[in-house]
């Protein structure tokens, strides 16, 4: 009878917890914010670490809060361990009723950092935290992380995409001893391997026009000082970082660098606009503002030859066709 009242009790916490997941990860969707736990192996892949498995030390205790992620089964649980519907009630009620019996054997993590993922046991952890337990005992393997990263419970993938890419970016240009006073930041995995892409092609021109081999470093210098800065100081003279919430001057400067190679082959020139010319049609290109009131409020602030005028009234009286295969901006 004990026994009945138990998986009774469990079935309908596995029906309350399953109902949270699914109300949590359409909030989370909402928000646009992963709502699935870490996979362990795809981390170790990002970070570049490799796993050397310890002798099994004595059980300690550890907090629930601080499990963020999973060796296998990550897809199974929400970030608060919450089921769904990938997993199979009998299979949780059962492991619920245990603790009512036996109890519970130790589970297994990877502490890595600050924070844990499950090798054996995610049933377990989401139990415990359905019931409200703050701590579980668990066999633990610590792995070190490199000093420069940083995982915490509140880390989602693409979070840790993005730190591990500024890591490998200031690595290996020095840009924060170099030029400490430029902020370098992008919201999207991958772009950091771009801005590495543009100096290693500034790199290859300066040795073309000045035939000799051009240090690294040196090329960053003139990368940062000939090419992101001047572009960096227009998109803040033309104000329209203000209209891309959630963005970077990092993200506009990659976008308009694109938009000005496109500028380029679309037109014929000889090189690519200027930057003042590019700042200036990218934001034509993504206003909302009448032609001519958007031309007058530009010719206020920049003195612009009658070429550039014509280059900017051309593309933003562009065919929605040529429009649509324009540079593609992300939703903000």
């Amino acid at each position: 009878m004990i026994e009945t009242g138990a998986r009774i009790a469990a079935a309908a916490q596995f029906d309350e917890a399953a109902r949270k997941a699914f109300i949590e990860r359409i909030l989370q969707k909402f928000r646009g914010r992963e709502d699935t736990l870490l996979p362990f192996d795809e981390v170790m892949r990002l970070i570049g670490l490799a796993v050397t498995p310890r002798p099994v030390r004595e059980p300690q205790l550890i907090p629930l809060d601080k499990i963020v992620g999973s060796v296998g089964r990550y897809r199974d649980f929400t970030r608060t361990f919450l089921p769904t519907e990938n997993v199979n009630k009998e299979r949780w009620v059962r492991v619920a009723t245990l603790l009512e019996g036996p109890g519970w054997p130790p589970i297994e993590v990877y502490k890595v950092g600050d924070v844990y993922f499950v090798h054996d046991g995610n049933h377990r952890v989401s139990v415990a935290r359905a019931m409200g337990m703050k701590e579980i005992e668990a066999y633990v393997t610590e792995v070190p992380l490199p000093k420069d990263v940083h995982i915490t419970p509140d880390t989602d993938l693409k979070a840790l995409m993005l730190q591990l890419g500024r890591a490998r970016f200031l690595e290996r240009t020095r840009l924060h001893e170099l030029r400490p006073q430029v902020r370098i930041e992008v919201t999207e995995p991958g772009l950091y391997d771009e801005l590495l892409e543009h100096i290693d092609v500034h790199r290859y021109y300066m040795g073309l026009e000045q035939q000799r081999y051009i240090p690294y470093h040196e090329a960053v210098l003139s990368f940062i000082d000939h090419v992101y800065c001047p572009i960096v100081e227009e998109i803040r003279r033309a104000g329209i970082l203000k209209d891309f919430p959630h963005r970077t001057e990092t993200d506009l400067y990659l976008w308009i660098a694109r938009h000005r190679e496109r500028l380029r082959e679309k037109y014929g020139l000889p090189a690519p606009p200027s930057p003042k010319t590019a700042v200036n049609t990218f934001a034509a290109q993504h206003s909302e503002r009448p032609v001519q009131q958007f031309i007058k409020r530009i010719k206020h602030a920049f003195a612009l030859s009658s070429q550039e005028e014509e280059l900017i009234r051309r593309e933003l009286e562009a065919s929605p066709e040529e429009k649509s295969s324009s540079v593609r901006v992300p939703d903000t």
